[in-house]
């Protein structure tokens, strides 16, 4: 028994064990699934575009339902309350943007042979540099997102060793994460898409097992949502988990606002959306992704439920470690067993993100960076994809280790201020021909640059931080996410500069034609 009172035992490791190596087996077994000639991009990147609306429903929400959703949201929420439920309006619209543009980005793409969303962007605009620019910023934005998956399995290996008596943690959560991402970087080298999106199943079917088991347990055996929040009230006074003060509804607003524009433009969502075998069947399997903010619902929760727990709740205040929320109220209230297939879909729920948005970055800089200034043949470039994968994996591990985990986290919100900076490359061009590449690349500079420079100077020169702690920029009518204050420059700028350029004689490059967004190419 531990001093903590949690279900967790050898048995619960062995169960863990178990479960991982089923998921290993299924990643590896992609390789001969839906067979493909795996020495070409779109069949290693993108699964020969062979997915149906099943795959695509569960491999899109395997990059929703995240480690880091199971632990930093509810952590957010139970130390700050209200305002991190941002996230489950942002959830909805996100889906309502990948409605309105990926079935048109996954149409002209197959047409034309497109890899990413940099390939679409060179050619609708004629441009290698705008094209490099979205591809290197999808690829910065991305390290970060996979550091913070890291960051939620190393919270399910700390709890399990506070749970098994073992105080000596470090070196022993390093080799396991170390060790796991071997396997993951071999598997995803070997079958590439195919095997993310096996394991995707296989983790979303155990997540979506924990979290309604867990909550059903919780309400079960130890109380209702009405008598957590009189705890709550006894715990943290200073917390609000019902109303939202008024001064925080423009930072609750934009930061879902913001955030709803950055999902559908992280490469790992536009590469599942890429991977769909027709448009039709990704609109059905994008159109049934709000059950998983139904699921993002319920895991906010779970930072609310803890003040029922006393074992669960002693945990996250002995050890002053939010991160510990969720894993310690599951292993408080679930059987040993139960604890260690709840703490497999967390860690796998980080591998199996970290696999897909390595993919992406990888087709990105393969095609749309080093492809720009050497010719590669197929197999080559397949080859140097798989390498970059393995790669960009092992730079994340590496980026978890150096850096501290509150700076990985602000650097994920200011890997969101940065990819949110392609909207206009990216969507705005769907729908229009209209803006012209010098002016939208001069847009991008300046959303960058202005979006990183209100970062700066918010937290180590207005607010005296001294580290990154916050990207929200305080204006008369309250905090807004500077997210979408750096859009409304590249907007400005994007748009000014392109109508400047009509009225100059510009006009529109035409190698994509209207056509290319609503004809499928007829399968030969």
């Amino acid at each position: 028994m531990n001093n903590y009172s949690l279900n967790i035992d050898y048995v619960t490791v062995i169960v863990f064990l178990l479960l991982f190596a089923v998921f290993t087996f299924l990643g590896f077994y992609g390789a001969k699934w839906r067979k493909g000639d795996l020495n070409k991009l779109d069949e290693w990147g993108l699964g020969g575009r062979r997915l149906g609306w099943l795959l695509v429903w569960f491999l899109l929400g395997a990059d929703l339902f995240t480690a880091y959703t199971f632990i930093a949201v509810p952590s957010a929420f139970f130390a700050t309350g209200s305002l991190y439920f941002f996230a489950v309006p942002y959830v909805a619209w996100g889906f309502g943007v990948a409605m309105l543009t990926m079935p048109k980005l996954w149409t002209v793409a197959k047409n034309k042979g497109y890899v990413t969303a940099a390939d679409y962007v060179k050619d609708r605009f004629n441009s290698k540099g705008l094209a490099i620019a979205v591809a290197l910023t999808g690829a910065v934005a991305e390290l970060p997102y996979i550091a913070l998956q890291i960051i939620g399995m190393q919270a399910v290996i700390a709890i399990l060793f506070i749970g098994l008596g073992i105080t000596s943690t470090k070196l022993s959560s390093d080799l396991a994460l170390l060790i796991a991402f071997i396997i993951l970087a071999a598997f995803t080298f070997v079958s590439g898409l195919r095997g993310a999106a096996l394991s995707g199943v296989y983790k979303d079917i155990l997540v979506w097992i924990t979290v309604l088991t867990t909550i059903g347990v919780v309400l079960t055996h130890y109380g209702n949502f009405q008598e957590a929040l009189a705890v709550a009230h006894q715990v943290s006074p200073k917390v609000d988990f019902l109303n939202l003060p008024p001064k925080l509804f423009l930072a609750y607003w934009s930061l879902a606002l913001g955030s709803t524009f950055a999902l559908y433009l992280y490469p790992h969502a536009i590469n599942g959306s890429l991977s769909a075998e027709n448009r039709e069947r990704l609109k059905i399997g994008t159109a049934l992704l709000p059950l998983y903010g139904i699921g993002l619902a319920l895991i906010t929760l779970f930072g609310l439920l803890i003040f029922l727990v006393p074992n669960a709740l002693k945990v996250v205040l002995t050890t002053k470690n939010g991160a510990l929320t969720v894993p310690s109220l599951i292993a408080a209230t679930t059987p040993d067993w139960f604890t260690g297939l709840a703490f497999t879909a967390i860690f796998i729920g980080g591998l199996v993100p970290a696999a897909i948005m390595a993919i992406g970055v990888a087709n990105l800089l393969t095609r749309n960076v080093i492809g720009e200034f050497t010719k590669l043949s197929p197999t080559n470039e397949a080859r140097l994809a798989k390498i970059l994968s393995t790669v960009f994996k092992f730079i994340a591990l590496a980026f978890v280790f150096i850096v501290p985990s509150t700076y990985a986290i602000q650097l994920q919100l200011l890997g969101g201020i940065i990819v949110t900076q392609t909207l206009p490359a990216v969507f705005l061009s769907l729908f229009t021909d209209k803006l012209e590449k010098n002016s939208t690349l001069a847009g991008w500079i300046a959303g960058v640059i202005s979006g990183v420079g209100l970062v700066i100077y918010v937290n180590l020169i207005l607010e005296h931080y001294g580290s990154l702690k916050t990207s929200l920029f305080t204006t008369p009518l309250g905090p807004i996410y500077i997210a979408l204050i750096a859009l409304g420059i590249n907007l400005l700028v994007t748009l000014v500069g392109s109508l400047i350029a009509y009225t100059s004689g510009w006009r529109p490059y035409q190698k994509i034609s209207a056509k290319d967004f609503e004809v499928e190419e007829t399968a030969k």
